[in-house]
């Protein structure tokens, strides 16, 4: 059984950093591919990043690149996403996702079967 619970977020100014966790609290870690995704109020659920099992290919959509860096540590059952020069339009809940049964860099969150609860990312201005 696979448990996700995010960790991490909160309120930052615009140029400013946060590293979002998610941890497996399940009893095994079986995940494998993972992925973040966001979603404001009124707005579909946006894909984020993802990486594969072994994490040596990771994906990101286009106004993250370069400022989002994903990454996991199995040995840990954790999943990270570190943040950096955040802005104003990155608010958002961000949730983390894990496939059992796929592995690869996954962009579309009906792959996913396992979600967390999510965490409240909030950038001023």
């Amino acid at each position: 059984q696979v448990q996700l619970v995010e960790s991490g977020g909160g309120l930052v100014q615009a140029g400013g950093s946060l590293r979002l966790s998610c941890v497996d609290s399940g009893r095994t870690f079986s995940s494998r591919a993972m992925g973040w995704f966001r979603q404001t109020q009124g707005k579909e659920r946006e894909f984020v990043a993802a990486i594969n099992w072994i994490g040596t290919r990771k994906s990101y959509t286009d106004s993250v690149k370069g400022r989002f860096t994903i990454s996991r540590d199995n040995a840990k059952n954790t999943m990270y996403l570190q943040m950096n020069n955040l802005k104003p339009e990155d608010t958002a809940v961000y949730s983390c996702a894990a496939s059992t049964k796929v592995d690869g860099i996954i962009s579309e969150d009906v792959v996913y079967d396992y979600w967390g609860q999510g965490t409240q990312v909030t950038v001023s201005s």
